[in-house]
């Protein structure tokens, strides 16, 4: 069977667009290669919390459930998409992961384990969670230590009575510090500049709506560079706010090398520490992508969210290049009922 569309990835980007796709009538498949549902909220750590209450955290359709707190948790949210898949029925095979897309005359073949799926169209919305990122400093190979980055990050209990450095100045970072200097001996925070961070009654729905003003600018052609941004700003959830009354929610330049026991600092300050967790980010999940020679250094040049250079290509939720929010719940809506019009338009011609 060809089908319409195949969309690679299980996660809220793939779910949004899958549910616009439902209207269209068009023949669609998503191939996930997570075992179960909920994407990559399933791996996040244990204490992990969105930063918008429930109501401003849905996805297409369907409006997350309350969660008895104001920012639902990690788990609630799995639930949510878990829940969201059998509510609308979508088909979808999993555990699949898609190992690499080449496209010929008649429309893209998707290959993964031995199996082959083709489709006229193909909307990529793996997300990030695959392809943590770790910068290389001088000694890192020598580090005797315990180095994990924050994607395999889980609680603060393993870090008890331990010295910490926490690498990188963005939510993550924050918040992973915030509870680890609970528990641990010692933590040090090294971020490249001084942290900003957001005032403390600015979280997710103001974000959401900063996002919809730049949309909104985009859409019109207007210049996006007056209005506000701060969305890699820290956000002041509670944790975070009482890291800073307990004195803890400071951080130091970056260190020069590490050593085999911790790390040395251009003045000369040397610092030892059990573990370092690499709080520093990830890089779109693209590799399938690679046979068509789409990707250029580590994005594939997209107008709005189609594929410049493979006709019938479409990327949904990898941050702000595939739109304003669109890695966010709420935020991908946009972006993902847009690519459903277009991949429908297409398919007509």
């Amino acid at each position: 069977m060809t089908y319409d569309v195949i969309i690679i990835g299980g996660g809220q980007a793939a779910l949004s667009v899958a549910y616009f796709l439902r209207r269209t009538q068009r023949s669609f498949l998503i191939l996930d290669a997570e075992e179960r549902g909920g994407g990559a909220w399933q791996h996040g750590w244990d204490s992990l919390r969105l930063f918008s209450p429930a109501a401003w955290s849905s996805i297409a359709g369907w409006p997350m459930p309350s969660a008895g707190t104001t920012y639902p948790g990690r788990d609630h949210v799995v639930n949510y998409l878990r829940d969201y898949e059998k509510r609308y029925a979508l088909p979808i095979e999993r555990p699949v992961f898609v190992s690499s897309i080449t496209r010929d005359a008649r429309g893209f073949s998707v290959q993964a384990a031995g199996r082959t799926w083709t489709a006229r169209t193909v909307v990529s919305a793996t997300g990030t969670w695959r392809k943590p990122f770790m910068p290389v400093y001088p000694g890192m190979q020598d580090f005797a230590g315990r180095q994990l980055h924050s994607a395999h990050y889980r609680s603060p209990d393993e870090f008890r009575g331990q010295r910490i450095m926490i690498v990188g100045g963005g939510n993550s970072g924050a918040q992973i510090l915030a509870e680890v200097s609970l528990s641990a001996d010692e933590t040090v925070w090294v971020t490249e500049d001084e942290p900003t961070f957001l005032p403390d009654d600015v979280d997710g729905r103001v974000l959401f709506e900063r996002a919809t003003a730049r949309w909104r600018a985009l859409q019109e052609g207007r210049s996006i560079d007056a209005l506000p941004g701060g969305f890699g700003d820290i956000v002041m959830v509670p944790p975070v706010m009482d890291a800073r009354a307990r004195g803890v929610l400071s951080s130091v330049r970056p260190f020069r090398r590490m050593t085999s026991e911790g790390a040395l600092w251009d003045d000369g300050t040397v610092r030892e520490f059990d573990a370092v967790i690499w709080c520093t980010g990830f890089r779109a999940a693209l590799d399938h992508l690679i046979p068509l020679d789409a990707v250029e250094d580590g994005r594939v040049p997209v107008t709005g969210t189609c594929s410049r250079d493979v006709p019938g290509l479409w990327l949904v939720g990898y941050g702000e290049w595939t739109g304003p929010a669109s890695a966010t719940l709420i935020g991908v809506m946009r972006t993902a009922r847009s690519t459903a019009a277009e991949v429908d338009e297409s398919l007509r011609s």
